[in-house]
């Protein structure tokens, strides 16, 4: 193992770093704290780790003094939590001048998938010289593994596929600085391009066909090593079937009861207990997202009905039946993630009149301005005069009863500005929408 571990290092010593779209993360390391870099798979995390390596590089930090392990690497296949200090040992038998020295770059990549890493870690930045960067694909690396096992000696980021204006500048779209009417169409089209593919960065490029495949052959990973190999979960059939269940009704209102039900009629034996947990692995590993009503009283957010997002509306056409996922669910999953993306409490609100508005955020910056809560409709057009009424009704009702001035409905196309009883109500394009969020919470 240690010859293979030399071999690694140096390989990497000698390669050019694939550097990509620059990310909009705008990432701190604080000293005596790893960095850590978690979301789904396929989300562009190694690169940004490439992005960041560069950034030392240019900083004058010699290429030796960066030491980077992609722990999916089959030759790290055997590497196990009893014999992580080899890593150092190989590292240092390479270079012994460096220990205690000069400061070493760690990065470590999805290391999630070797059992016991948080106390090498751990262990790591205790008694090297060391800055260290970790990535993984399982948000329980922030909620459990690292809050219990490093005491709090972590920082942790949120890497999502592209943003709207990270798939701008892959596509070389200016879209700083005011619009003329040339910037504008370019930017429109560009979105457009953008509802197609998503914002997964590999599929970016791809015609139909090859976007449809790469995306299913994500799905298939994420189900099969982020959950069922992960959690070793016994009956990895209904996983999946409640993972396309969940899929299909993207946007929708789902109870614990009814995807047991289903799951049952479909002869799994998963108990609610289950189907639980399978729902807060999914959230885990960043591949669907549940939101609640927007309610004072706990009990009652969670005895009401949830609604299901995915980390990518584009993945949702790629892998659903498509029987009951339209394009109106889709915009919203769109502007879920953007919200999700830069705004950790977001929920869904239903007025005392029972009208439903798709999402309360709290605590975002937009428009450069930060807002305490945002109530925000999703709505593909309002040009039949029945669903204007109700969209803006509903929006009207829960700005009164939450004591805002202002709210927004998001569409396909449509834009314009509209006087309700309780204040101004802006509609927008959903192109301009996601580029009045900011780059990066």
């Amino acid at each position: 193992m240690l010859d293979i571990l030399k071999e690694i290092i140096l390989d990497f010593q000698e390669v050019d770093l694939p550097f990509g779209v620059p990310r909009q993360v705008d990432i701190t390391s604080l000293p005596g704290k790893a960095t850590v870099c978690i979301g789904v798979r396929r989300s562009g995390k190694s690169t940004f780790m490439f992005q960041l390596m560069q950034r030392l590089l240019e900083e004058g930090v010699d290429r030796r003094n960066i030491l980077y392990l992609n722990f999916f690497d089959d030759r790290l296949h055997n590497l196990r939590h009893d014999s992580l200090g080899i890593i150092l040992e190989a590292y240092f038998s390479l270079y012994p001048e460096k220990k205690n020295t000069e400061k070493v770059f760690c990065f470590f990549d999805e290391i999630q998938v070797v059992p016991g890493w948080e106390p090498f870690i751990d262990r790591l930045m205790r008694t090297e010289k060391c800055e260290v960067y970790l990535t993984g694909s399982s948000a329980h690396m922030l909620s459990k593994e690292i809050s219990t096992q490093m005491s709090g000696r972590a920082v942790t980021w949120e890497i999502f596929p592209f943003s709207f204006r990270e798939f701008l500048d892959f596509k070389k779209v200016e879209s700083r600085g005011s619009l003329s009417t040339k910037k504008r169409l370019n930017i429109q089209k560009a979105f457009n391009t953008y509802w197609e593919t998503g914002g997964f960065p590999e599929v970016a490029g791809l015609d139909r066909m090859m976007r449809i495949k790469t995306h299913q052959e994500y799905w298939g990973s994420m189900l099969f090593r982020d959950l069922v190999e992960r959690h070793d979960i016994s009956h990895p059939r209904a996983v999946a079937d409640l993972a396309h269940r969940l899929v299909d009704n993207t946007s929708s209102l789902y109870t614990v009861n009814k995807l047991t039900g289903y799951l049952k009629s479909l002869g799994h034996k998963a108990p609610k207990s289950a189907v639980s947990d399978y729902l807060a692995w999914f959230e885990d590993a960043y591949i669907l997202f549940t939101v609640r009503i927007f309610d004072a009283s706990l009990a009652r957010a969670h005895a009401n009905p949830k609604k299901i997002y995915c980390i990518d509306h584009a993945l949702v056409t790629s892998v659903s039946s498509g029987i009951l996922v339209n394009s109106g669910h889709l915009l919203e999953n769109l502007v879920f993630i953007a919200l999700r993306r830069v705004a950790q409490d977001i929920f869904y609100f239903r007025s005392k009149a029972g009208r439903e508005v798709d999402f309360i955020v709290r605590n975002i910056l937009y428009e450069g301005r930060k807002r305490s809560r945002m109530a925000v409709q999703v709505c593909e057009s309002l040009a039949d005069p029945q669903t204007r009424k109700r969209e803006i009704r509903a929006l009207s009702e829960a700005m009164s009863e939450l004591k805002l001035t202002e709210g927004t409905i998001v569409t396909r196309s449509e834009e314009e500005k509209i006087s309700a009883a309780a204040g101004q109500i802006n509609v927008l394009p959903a192109w301009r929408f996601l580029l009045h969020l900011p780059d990066t919470a």
